[in-house]
């Protein structure tokens, strides 16, 4: 399969997982609790991939301006959150505690859509390089996918939606990403740009979303799996053919 198939193929797949997400809010499944676990899990994991893949490989690329442009990215989400979309949240929380307005469900649904069309740009740009940094950037973004649909249906029937609103606010952050692949599969020249944005973006999503929630928790447990995921990025690295 080719990088342009493979990379559209996964995706897609992790357009799916953003569905998935969606619909374990909506239809209430106790399987939801185990979303924190891939917060964990995917933090660790997108935190080594962005620190010893996507940095060092737009820093080959782009030696100049990369270190920049990773700035730009984490600075530029850090930006969107607290000013256009301040009451976010990242995470497994349900917000039954608070009723949001239509207007702010759904500016949160675009500040999300700006988290996952990075989530493809960084997918296209991966594949754009290697079947190794493709795969590695795909695993990173598939683990907080379903956490990502979990949060927004949550956030759209907080603000009065109804259950098809949240599926489709779910759906339409698959779309985004989707976008995201299919950008840098048309404008592969855009990757010296968009390697390096996104992760500025994935370190932000990484350290300063999913880690406060991981922290949140009591224990040792979430802990453990948090550094789970760093072990796993070792892991594949080590067993990979590529």
């Amino acid at each position: 399969m080719t990088s342009l198939w493979l990379s559209l193929t996964l995706g897609a797949v992790a357009a799916l997982a953003d569905y998935a997400g969606g619909v374990l809010l909506v239809r209430r499944s106790p399987s939801a609790r185990a979303l924190r676990y891939f917060v964990a899990l995917g933090a660790g994991f997108m935190l080594a991939a962005a620190v010893l893949e996507m940095v060092p490989e737009g820093l080959a690329l782009s030696p100049r301006w990369a270190p920049l442009l990773v700035l730009v990215g984490y600075c530029g989400v850090h930006l969107l959150e607290h000013t256009l979309v301040p009451h976010f949240h990242f995470g497994e929380e349900t917000h039954h505690h608070e009723f949001l307005s239509a207007r702010t469900s759904y500016s949160v649904l675009l500040g999300l859509a700006a988290h996952t069309f990075f989530d493809g740009i960084a997918i296209g740009s991966g594949f754009a390089i290697s079947h190794w940094l493709g795969w590695i950037i795909f695993v990173a973004v598939f683990l907080h996918k379903l956490p990502e649909g979990f949060t927004v249906a949550s956030v759209m029937l907080a603000g009065g939606r109804s259950r098809s609103a949240a599926l489709n606010s779910a759906m339409f952050l698959g779309a985004t990403t989707l976008a995201g692949v299919l950008l840098i599969n048309l404008q592969p020249s855009w990757v010296r740009a968009g390697l390096p944005l996104s992760a500025g973006v994935t370190i932000y999503v990484a350290a300063t979303d999913l880690v406060p929630e991981v922290n949140r928790e009591p224990g040792i447990r979430m802990a453990l799996v948090f550094f789970a995921g760093v072990v796993v990025f070792f892991l594949l690295k080590l067993l990979s053919p590529f």
